[in-house]
């Protein structure tokens, strides 16, 4: 994919290399290499919605490259960690741009503009989880928990429950044609884990 875009063979391995290092974290237990994959497997899925579908594979690379579950603002290390590496790739200055405002959009899992077909590929594929069968979805819910240990229960159920009130809030989870299918799956699973936190509503 890399080299299809315009970067060197053997650069393009070592920078993919880096990154399967760092979704190889000891630190992780959902947005680890089983993520990665997952929403990979969506991307493909999806990707005849796309109109840049390599520089969305790409930004599915890179979305969650950086993670340490503290800082809160590791969406942001990710857009700036692909603008690093792949401006050292050679890559044309548009594309990188590109992959680095499809990394942002994962702050909010919101495309924002309906007509942009890229940002809603690569949300769907990210938000594709919530889709999943129960247990999956339970197992997701629980790699999420684990990885968020050092936060005490009763401020994680607080945290987690503003999103997933945040999420049910919107008026459509997925945007592509293709993912619609998925809403009412979604919001199923993403409600029951909204009773099971038990946090009053607000």
């Amino acid at each position: 994919m890399l080299v299809r875009l315009g970067a060197g063979e053997d650069p393009a391995e070592q920078v993919q290399a880096d990154l399967l290092g760092r979704w190889s974290e000891p630190h992780r237990t959902y947005h680890d290499h089983r993520h990665l994959h997952e929403v990979l497997t969506r991307v493909e899925q999806l990707a005849w919605h796309a109109e840049h579908p390599d520089l969305v594979r790409c930004a599915a690379w890179w979305h969650d490259a950086v993670h340490d579950g503290r800082a809160g603002d590791d969406e942001r290390a990710s857009a700036a960690l692909a603008h690093r590496q792949l401006g050292s790739l050679g890559l044309e200055t548009w594309r990188v741009a590109l992959v680095v405002e499809l990394v942002l959009v994962t702050t909010r899992h919101d495309p924002g503009d309906p007509a942009d077909p890229d940002a809603a590929v690569l949300c769907d594929a990210d938000l594709g989880i919530l889709a999943a069968d129960r247990g999956r979805y339970d197992a997701y819910a629980a790699d999420v928990r684990r990885e968020y240990g050092h936060v005490p229960d009763e401020l994680f159920r607080a945290g987690r429950a503003a999103v997933l009130r945040r999420l049910l809030s919107h008026r459509r989870l997925f945007r592509t044609p293709t993912a619609t299918a998925w809403e009412q799956t979604a919001r199923a699973n993403v409600s029951r884990e909204l009773d099971a936190l038990g946090v009053a509503p607000g």
